[in-house]
């Protein structure tokens, strides 16, 4: 699958075909490069499923916890900063991935093999313009 967002005033509309082709339930590994977009995006999926928190980047944090409508958790990940796969067992990130709840992951190539087999594949890419091709299976 392929969402196109021609800019900002398009990623609610962008935001609304993924929740509804993905459920935004399950592990989902966003690659782009630095700029990409990915948690301007990932802020518009979380505002989709009725977080009330602002979502921001979880850069320093390493993961963010927002509430849903429902009150459930949905987590963010951002593991830019990470020195190896290991912080991220140290932080018990298995705990999160298994849990149930959507899990929105940057840079996932930097945890190697703790990703689930099972993560949906995200890559969000900048075309020419300025706008942003989003891209699933």
């Amino acid at each position: 699958m392929e969402i196109q967002c021609i800019n900002e005033a398009g990623l609610p509309e962008a935001a609304r075909r993924f929740v509804e082709a993905t459920g935004a339930r399950g592990v989902f590994a966003f690659r782009g490069p630095m700029g990409a977009g990915k948690t301007t995006f990932i802020a518009e999926v979380c505002r989709r499923l009725g977080c009330r928190e602002e979502a921001a980047s979880p850069t320093f944090s390493i993961v963010n916890e927002y509430l849903d409508a429902d009150g459930l958790p949905v987590y963010h990940f951002d593991f830019y900063r990470l020195e190896s796969p290991q912080e991220a067992l140290d932080i018990g990130v298995e705990v999160y991935f298994y849990s149930g709840r959507p899990c929105f992951i940057e840079w996932p190539e930097r945890i190697g093999q703790l990703l689930p087999p099972d993560a949906v594949e995200v890559t969000i890419e900048e075309m020419p313009g300025g706008s942003r091709r989003i891209t699933l299976p």
